[in-house]
């Protein structure tokens, strides 16, 4: 185990090294989505790993609120005091979120923790079961544009379709700020209608999927778009090689990726006015190798395999390693995708062999990190160079 896991670490660090040449040098990181503390579904944030995961790519800071805590009753009360006093600790590398639960004093709750020194609200509709049509949110919005703080809020896997109340609550609340975590994949198109070109609302880039984000860019203004992690969910390499490639491919500029990674945030943190968005960058289409699209269609199939913690029955990483064999003229990308897929194989197979529950488990996160990594390279392969047809071996 300690030897595939080792070859594992080792490719983690390699991409840490590329990663750095592709980020401009005037960038200033800045993670718009952190969780600290220990979620019910067993993930967990200690602050000590939160601290060490800034500083590894040298971000500037964080949005920062707990998690679906053990002791989230009443009000998430305890869990927003730990954070406040991570945020103190920090010396002002984390910006606190108050975490509501809109059945407990939501409202007391905000104005507690806001004259606490929070600095945003963080609102979650799949974990504690709220529609976006609940009366109790107008409040909560309009505390909001009254203390100038932005609202960051759930809007990925398990919900219903949630742009229209939005709209209607930031219509009503015009000074509010809002960032739709996870690019809003839960109502994309919708949201995107309503808030592309809207000024003070943001969708960070919290998700899975390369192509989710290529969407969003196609749809929303760079300058409405924030790179998140959603740590410990999201882990680096990956969160930031996801944002970086897909902000490439989708063909922003520069200065466009030093806000995406930091500049929108930062001047978010600092209270600065919302600047005006332009014009989506990128394409409503996808321009990719055959080769590639059946690359990410095998991956894809392994990801729902991971979380549900089956084996690889099927032989898909078998599949995307046959399919990394072809000749199309990207030989580079073809095999470094083969050399994450077939380490990613390997720690599959060994995960099902151990013994103990947490090691099943960190097997499997580093199997995902892997498969997630080859992923983003295979629908980002038209920013890698190609080939000559004689270098690639077709002719």
């Amino acid at each position: 185990m300690e030897d595939v896991f080792e070859r594992a670490r080792g490719l983690f660090s390699a991409y840490d090294a590329s990663l750095r040449a592709l980020i401009p040098e005037a960038a200033e990181l800045f993670d718009a989505h952190v969780h600290v503390g220990r979620d019910i579904d067993g993930f967990a944030a200690p602050y000590d790993d939160l601290l060490a995961f800034l500083r590894r790519d040298g971000a500037r800071g964080a949005f920062a609120f707990c998690m679906d805590e053990p002791d989230r009753r009443p009000a998430f009360r305890a869990a927003n005091d730990r954070t406040l006093a991570a945020a103190e600790r920090s010396g002002g590398m984390l910006i606190p979120f108050v975490r509501l639960d809109l059945t407990e004093e939501p409202l007391e709750e905000a104005v507690r923790c806001l004259d606490r020194g929070a600095r945003g609200i963080k609102l979650h509709p799949r974990a504690q079961r709220f529609q976006l049509n609940d009366e109790r949110l107008a409040p909560i919005f309009a505390l909001a544009a009254e203390r100038r703080v932005p609202i960051l809020i759930h809007g990925g896997r398990g919900l219903p379709p949630i742009a229209a109340n939005l709209h209607g609550l930031m219509e009503a609340n015009p000074e509010a700020q809002l960032i739709i975590a996870h690019c809003g994949i839960a109502d994309l198109a919708a949201l995107s209608e309503f808030f592309s070109g809207h000024r003070g609302v943001y969708f960070d880039t919290s998700v899975w999927s390369p192509i989710d984000v290529l969407d969003l860019f196609s749809r929303v203004p760079s300058e409405q778009v924030v790179y998140a992690s959603d740590f410990p969910y999201g882990q680096q390499p990956g969160s930031l090689t996801l944002t970086v490639r897909t902000a490439l491919a989708a063909g922003l500029t520069e200065p466009d990726l030093v806000d995406v990674l930091g500049g929108t945030a930062l001047r978010i943190a600092a209270g600065e006015p919302p600047s005006e968005p332009g014009s989506p960058r990128g394409r409503a289409t996808l321009e990719q190798p055959i080769s590639f699209a059946r690359i990410h269609h095998y991956l894809a199939m392994a990801i729902p395999l991971l979380w549900t913690r089956q084996a690889d029955t099927i032989g898909v990483l078998g599949l995307a390693l046959n399919a990394c064999a072809e000749r199309d003229g990207y030989m580079e990308a073809r095999e470094r995708i083969a050399e994450l897929v077939a380490c990613a194989r390997d720690l599959w197979r060994t995960a099902g062999e151990a013994e103990r529950d947490e090691e099943r488990v960190e097997l499997g996160r580093a199997t995902f990190r892997l498969i997630h990594l080859a992923d983003i390279i295979a629908v980002t392969a038209v920013i890698e160079p190609v080939s000559s047809p004689e270098s690639a071996g077709v002719g």
